[in-house]
């Protein structure tokens, strides 16, 4: 015996006159079947990816504050970068950039130095930000598609149902609800996955959005600070 029939049959008897997902989903024609497990594991992902994204961004901002007060009192830059190297901060990369492009550059050309320095830590702010947001594409994607992959399951069901009135040759109620209900529970999953995927979408790209001006003013800082050295050099 299967786990779903399992979890089918412990199903209260008290509760015999509510909706069962469990069996809504095990009476349901083999095609919405499939679009449920689809959204239920589209589902599933997007929870994860909403875990993951929140540590992620809480580390990250915690690392960046602790980055960014150390570094304007750094006395030996080299020895603070090398100590932040193998840690996940973005603003440790930006730096990481500017100096770079900083010790690459031969300064006689004091607009040309400026301008490869706020190009190379313009790139790596932008670089930051699409490595946090590399999967917020398919929070955006499960709650655009996942209520019409609902709606092509219902319309499916409700198509079988209507069939199997033909077949039988009965259009009572009673014949016609239960396959409806199943139907219907394809939109209703379709909706569990995509509401929360649009929710953590829209505040998750909010929090890279933020990031990437936190960045962007930590690295005009950075570039003030090295054009005055450029132009007391």
């Amino acid at each position: 015996m299967t786990l779903l029939p399992l979890l089918a049959a412990a199903a209260p008897k008290a509760v015999s006159g509510h909706l069962n997902p469990v069996k809504l989903f095990l009476d349901a024609d083999i095609v919405v079947q499939i679009v449920m497990a689809g959204l239920i594991l589209a589902s599933v992902w997007v929870w994860m990816i909403v875990l993951s994204f929140s540590l992620r961004s809480g580390g990250i901002r915690t690392r960046c504050d602790t980055y960014e007060r150390a570094f304007w009192k750094a006395k030996d830059i080299d020895a603070f970068q090398a100590e932040w190297e193998a840690r996940d901060t973005p603003s440790a990369r930006v730096a990481a950039a500017g100096l770079a492009e900083w010790r690459a550059s031969a300064r006689r050309d004091k607009d040309g130095t400026r301008q490869r320095l706020a190009q190379a830590m313009d790139g790596a702010i932008a670089q930051e930000a699409d490595r946090l947001a590399e999967r917020l594409n398919f929070l955006a994607t499960v709650g655009a598609v996942a209520p019409f992959v609902g709606l092509f399951g219902t319309v499916w069901g409700i198509m079988n149902s209507f069939f199997q009135i033909g077949q039988q040759q009965n259009s009572s109620l009673a014949v016609v609800a239960p396959g409806i209900s199943e139907a219907l529970f394809a939109t209703a999953i379709g909706l569990f996955a995509a509401i929360p995927a649009v929710i953590a979408y829209n505040r998750f790209s909010h929090r890279v959005d933020q990031l990437e001006a936190r960045l962007q003013r930590f690295a005009d800082r950075f570039h003030a600070s090295l054009s005055r050295d450029l132009e007391a050099g």
